[in-house]
């Protein structure tokens, strides 16, 4: 290696600044004027330049990789839904639904998983989630949550706009795409000892956003010596690593139409906040 032997050269006289220049532009920043636009050679490669590198005339210039957004909370605010992207029959939510304790907070039947207890944690954890509201798991951002009623059809939905993370996100729509295989069909307990039949199918959901998952849950038996049959929707969709999340539905039944349109809005609202537009106004 020649470095010692020129800086060794340079202490004893001037007249060999030359070369050492020349041995420090061969290991040093890359700022000499010895640098050509010659391609670098990989051992080069790897020191970067203190100057800003200059294209060959001619050169493509390499497209910029998109910049991860996260919402603030006033994003996440602004993202929201409102009645209006519903229809006339929905208003801002009363309160949360007698429906939700008495028949969400309930246990896993194990008996009916005799072969394969991990599908009866599966089936235990959206059961769970459903009734903590938390299927795609804790935001690691911003959130914000609103909620309807459906004066026709009896029916609530919940809704609310987060950020997870990307990772985290199609984890959570991967375990929810298998939820129909694995929870097709078991029986949930109370804690009166009522017993109900769920079913667990996916559904359809508009083509929006990055990606999208979308489940009904049915539990149908007895409510206090009264026969009922719940059904929910659940929705979400990844837009970037923040996502839309709801559940429609009640004792009713469901208007999966209902689902469908906050998808749509929710989507396109969500990518504008993300994009840094005022959404656009809808009429559902």
């Amino acid at each position: 290696m020649n470095r010692p032997s020129c800086l060794l050269a340079s202490a004893l006289t001037a007249g060999m600044l030359l070369s050492t220049a020349a041995c420090s532009t061969d290991g040093g920043d890359g700022g000499g004027s010895g640098r050509t636009d010659s391609p670098a050679s990989p051992a080069s490669a790897s020191t970067v330049p203190a100057s800003p590198v200059v294209e060959e005339p001619g050169a493509a210039s390499p497209s910029p990789s998109p910049s991860v957004r996260t919402l603030t909370k006033a994003e996440a605010q602004t993202a929201l839904i409102t009645n209006s992207d519903l229809g006339s029959q929905w208003d801002e939510s009363q309160g949360v639904a007698a429906w939700h304790d008495a028949l969400l907070k309930s246990k896993v039947d194990e008996a009916d998983f005799v072969t394969d207890k991990a599908n009866a944690e599966q089936c235990q954890k959206l059961l769970d989630g459903l009734y903590s509201e938390d299927l795609l798991g804790k935001p690691q951002g911003a959130s914000a949550v609103t909620g309807f009623d459906d004066s026709d059809n009896d029916a609530q939905m919940r809704y609310e706009v987060a950020s997870y993370g990307k990772s985290s996100l199609d984890s959570q729509l991967k375990w929810l795409k298998t939820l129909p295989d694995i929870c097709d069909q078991f029986t949930a307990v109370n804690g009166k000892g009522d017993r109900q039949t769920v079913q667990v199918v996916s559904t359809h959901l508009p083509d929006v956003g990055d990606a999208r998952q979308g489940l009904q849950v049915t539990m149908s038996g007895e409510l206090e010596g009264d026969p009922e049959t719940l059904t929910l929707d659940f929705a979400a969709v990844r837009v970037g690593d923040s996502a839309l999340s709801l559940t429609n539905g009640g004792l009713s039944g469901t208007e999966h139409q209902s689902t469908e349109q906050a998808v749509k809005a929710g989507a396109s609202r969500l990518k504008d906040v993300l994009a840094g537009k005022s959404p656009a106004p809808t009429q559902g």
